[in-house]
């Protein structure tokens, strides 16, 4: 990145400090002082103020079995009495807990007494079906109030959820059952997205029928579609049937802080699938406690995670952090381009959002469509409604930053561009809205309590300015607590050996600024490109070709090089029409000069290749393993099915 992007500083205006509930640096550092003083009376303080305990905790962590941490053990709370119950006793009853926008544009309002009557309703239901504390139930359903209902109920009985995102295949879903021996699964006849009606019931039962799915006592279907959905005598059975005549009312089950809330499949494993295991309390306090500090959630928000279901975000940041504090959020069906591009834009305007999550893929493909059509650029809407923007899911570079804070948030709204994983339940490295300074580009600061680090490969900490491994050096009360079935491989992935197994590795590169001790991710740590000996992280990389005027999107991977040991390889969408033939060679050109000027010559690409877009799943991640495959010239042979645009494969198989 260049000089101008790397020491740009915007900090928070006077108003945001003085509204903020971290107000200003120094509060920020308080909190961290206190941390740091006394860790466990810390996160003491914050569970025994924000969670509402059935019985009240008198341990906070036990290290007896590291890495194996449990935290306020011996207490005993419910997730669903804390989103639900209590808003309501606290006389939040008619207050709006959900606006669900539908793929067509169909909007249903559900406030917290009603959607407690829908949660009670299908709890009973499953407990009418056997389903009891300890059981797995899979999840496999749109973006939809059901599927927050789904989960709620899950919780409501002490039953452990695992959901799988609507756009995973049949041998995914399988293989996700199998591994969590579910006796339930919950899906829908089909979902509607960009317009069209797509089948998951028929996905179910192939699921289902390519066996080692016995477990497996009833499916529950959604009539969504109207489409085709074959049943099973037996076993398969309509929502709307089972919940029909159940009582609005349900006793919560009241579980161990330790009790597992949900297992989630990290995606894009391969092999043996990897089931992230988290728990009850110390997640729901992370939750809480992010929505509070991060998102410096109000009573009159509006609140917009635009993240699905299936993944971590859409648990913490849709179904359990808004609901937990009592806040109105907006749940969206359907895709960012239908029926045009301006469709963010557009649910911005019309529900007044108030504070915006999203991520940087979603922002650069958003920054594309707005140059190809001005019609569909946020200047064109009113957005004066935001008061907070945030980023997830993977580094934004410098440019998408620098184009949402002013086109997105009016030069207003803080970014908070936070960092943290499926294992680690909550926000770990962000900005706090009214405390922290704001870099492009930069995560800034870990989040109170969280003591993170950067070390070399022995675990020694490395001096700020220098790169090295992320870390985090104490347990924290979101964290994983397990991969489920398999403890062996949470050990030796999580807290390897060579840390003498007292560090938890994030598996991310990262480097703190020398002067302000701010974090900026380079990569996952497999993304570490050595070229002619030199170690280069390809977000660096990236973020260079980012911001060029020409490119709206890049990603970077390695390949093998027989000179410099590997070589780069630039997968890049540009603004305009993907170039061919002599005016492609001339883009290349310019483009490894861009990056020879702003980082280096060793930094180069050696192969640029243009696409349309990138393959990305159908939330916007990009599958850079795929990437790595179509650089060093190999078959495409593992499915496909969970990508947006698996055609997009062909067009960048070869060079320029």
């Amino acid at each position: 990145m260049s000089n101008e992007q790397q020491t740009r500083v915007y900090h928070p205006s006077a108003e945001v400090v003085k509204n903020a509930a971290v107000s200003g640096i120094d509060a920020y550092n308080a909190l961290v002082k206190e941390a740091e003083q006394d860790y466990e009376g810390y996160w003491a303080r914050q569970a025994r103020e924000l969670v509402d305990w059935k019985v009240p905790f008198t341990q906070v962590l036990d290290e007896s079995n590291a890495p194996f941490f449990k935290w306020f053990a011996d207490g005993k709370l419910n997730v669903s009495y804390n989103c639900l119950d209590r808003n309501i006793e606290k006389g939040l009853g008619d207050k709006v807990a959900i606006i669900f926008e539908a793929d067509d544009g169909h909007i249903t309002r559900v406030t917290y007494k009603e959607l407690l009557a829908k949660v009670s309703k299908f709890a009973n239901a499953l407990r009418s079906l056997g389903v009891k504390k300890g059981d797995r139930v899979v999840i496999y359903l749109p973006m939809s109030i059901e599927g927050v209902v789904a989960m709620q109920a899950c919780a409501r009985i002490g039953a452990t959820h695992s959901v799988v995102f609507g756009g995973f295949s049949a041998h995914a879903l399988r293989d996700r059952i199998n591994d969590a021996g579910a006796v339930t699964l919950i899906t829908a006849d089909g979902q509607f997205r960009g317009g069209k009606a797509l089948p998951l019931k028929p996905i179910a039962d192939e699921a289902l029928a390519l066996g080692g799915c016995e477990t497996i006592r009833n499916v529950i279907v959604v009539k969504r579609t109207g489409g085709d959905a074959s049943f099973v005598a037996g076993r398969d059975l309509w929502y709307h049937e089972v919940v029909a005549n159940q009582p609005e009312t349900s006793e919560p089950e009241w579980v161990e802080a330790e009790h597992p809330l949900f297992l989630l499949y990290t995606s894009g494993s391969t092999g043996k699938p990897k089931g992230v295991q988290h728990s009850t309390g110390g997640y729901l306090l992370h939750a809480i406690l992010t929505m509070q500090y991060t998102f410096d959630i109000k009573p009159d928000d509006v609140f917009w995670c635009t993240a699905d279901i299936g993944w971590v975000t859409g648990h913490t940041y849709i179904t359990y952090g808004p609901l937990a504090t009592g806040s109105t959020e907006i749940v969206f069906e359907g895709v960012p381009t239908y029926p045009d591009a301006g469709r963010f834009w557009k649910m911005i305007q019309d529900h007044k959002v108030t504070v915006f999550y999203t991520a940087p893929t979603a922002i650069r493909s958003l920054i594309k469509a707005a140059d190809a059509n001005p019609a569909a650029h946020p200047k064109n809407y009113d957005l004066t409604s935001l008061r907070l923007l945030g980023s997830v899911g993977e580094p934004i570079n410098p440019a998408a930053w620098e184009w949402y804070y002013e086109n997105v948030g009016g030069s207003r709204c803080p970014i908070v561009d936070t960092f943290w994983q499926t294992e680690t339940g909550g926000h770990m490295i962000t900005p706090l809205p009214g405390a922290t300074p704001l870099v492009p580009g930069s995560c800034t600061l870990p989040f109170p309590g969280i003591q993170a680090a950067v070390v070399d490969e022995t675990g020694t900490e490395v001096p700020n300015g220098q790169g090295g491994i992320l870390v985090v050096q104490r347990p924290w009360p979101s964290m994983i607590r397990t991969i489920w079935g398999d403890p062996e491989r949470f050990r030796k992935s999580y807290y390897p050996d060579d840390f003498k197994g007292k560090l938890y590795l994030a598996g991310d590169g990262a480097i703190r600024d020398k002067d302000t001790g701010y974090f900026t991710i380079t990569g996952r740590i497999d993304d570490v490109l050595n070229v002619s000996g030199h170690r280069m992280g390809t977000m660096e990389i990236e973020s260079a070709l980012v911001a060029h005027e020409k490119v709206a999107e890049a990603a970077v991977v390695g390949r093998p090089d027989d000179l410099t040991g590997e070589a780069i390889v630039a997968f890049v969408v540009l603004k305009g029409a993907r170039p061919t033939g002599e005016a492609a060679a001339a883009v290349v050109k310019e483009l490894q000069n861009w990056v020879g000027h702003e980082i280096g010559p060793i930094a180069k690409p050696k192969d640029i290749r243009f696409g349309e877009n990138l393959p990305k799943t159908r939330s916007g991640k990009i599958m850079r393993r795929l990437l790595r495959q179509l650089a060093k010239g190999e078959e495409i042979t593992q499915d496909t099915s969970t990508l947006e645009n698996p055609a997009i494969l062909d067009q960048l198989k070869h060079s320029v």
